[in-house]
């Protein structure tokens, strides 16, 4: 019923963000070199819907190693601009660039020296004006089929605020582990902060075998462990190969019996290894890129300590 509708809207707020890579030049970089090298925080204000909108780039800002708060342009002007230190800089929101409480902090701003970048879709406003750097995010019209909601402006002002997010990240060389430690919780902190040794059976739980240990034995190693596989060492005690389920069917494929035979002859030998310290994604993507279960995990020494498998990963949540 009400689809053509939503695509009306939908193509208007796109029109919307396609013009405004038309309208990027130099004042981008600039607003980078700015940002990147400020020595203090990058503080976003606005008031109504662009508040709202400023609110979530200095959300992405500060997930994304940018030091960033909110301010809310009606409290700033009664005791909040108190936030604000000379080595900030001040992001502004506003359409109009004429909303009262954002133009009067303007003043209050450029008396402390610091540096104001705007999002406005009026370049010849106030804010326009007392600003270092202007973003135009002026659109075409609103999806409001009333022209009154804010709807493609706001939607202009996200998507600035995220490429300016993303060129930032960039700048900084943010990296994986970095993004991880501001999400610690949740399964994206989990992708990225899980360690091989975190999840990894040991113990009981990870039956290490002699080579001239006999399979019958073995088998009943691995069935006590409760495992789907056994490390097999050498004499020194190092690594030497993997015995699980497919070797064993792979075996009786071509032996009426196996049982009594020694493990090194029918063990896959230099097995793929992780260490306890890599990440557990390292881990998962190995066994999806070798396509196998189980994986032996080894010390400097090529030692093994641990095993795990896709079930261990399943369980911490990684598939």
């Amino acid at each position: 019923m009400y689809i053509k509708e939503a695509k009306r809207v939908l193509r208007i707020e796109s029109d919307a963000i396609r013009d405004l890579i038309k309208g990027l030049d130099n004042n981008f970089d600039r607003a980078i070199q700015i940002l990147s090298r400020s020595k203090g925080r990058v503080v976003l204000t606005g008031m109504g819907k662009a508040g709202i909108i400023a609110q979530k780039i200095s959300a992405t800002m500060s997930s994304t190693g940018t030091p960033s708060l909110f301010l809310h342009s009606a409290e700033a002007i009664h005791g909040d601009l108190g936030r604000v230190t000379k080595d900030d800089v001040v992001i502004a929101l506003s359409n109009s660039g004429e909303t009262e409480e954002v133009r009067k902090l303007l003043p209050l701003v450029k008396k402390m020296g610091v540096k104001l970048i705007s999002f406005t879709g009026n370049k010849k406003s106030t804010l326009a004006k007392y600003s270092d750097v202007v973003f135009d995010v002026s659109v075409k019209k609103e999806a409001c089929p009333l022209g009154l909601a804010p709807t493609s402006s706001t939607t202009a002002m996200l998507a600035m605020g995220d490429a300016l997010c993303v060129c930032l990240l960039k700048e900084k060389k943010f990296k994986e582990e970095d993004f991880a430690f501001y999400h610690p919780g949740g399964s994206l902190g989990k992708r990225l902060l899980l360690k091989v040794e975190d999840i990894m059976r040991k113990g009981l739980g990870n039956p290490i075998v002699k080579e001239d240990k006999k399979v019958k034995a073995v088998l009943c190693d691995i069935t006590k462990a409760r495992a789907g596989a056994a490390s097999v060492v050498d004499k020194r005690g190092r690594l030497a190969g993997i015995f699980t389920d497919g070797d064993l069917r792979r075996n009786l494929e071509n032996r009426v019996d196996v049982s009594e035979l020694k493990i090194k002859d029918v063990m896959t030998k230099n097995p793929v290894t992780v260490k306890s310290e890599q990440l557990a994604v390292e881990a998962l993507r190995i066994l999806q890129e070798k396509k196998i279960d189980e994986i032996p995990v080894v010390d400097k020494n090529h030692r093994p300590v641990g095993m795990l498998d896709v079930q261990d990963l399943l369980k911490a949540g990684l598939v």
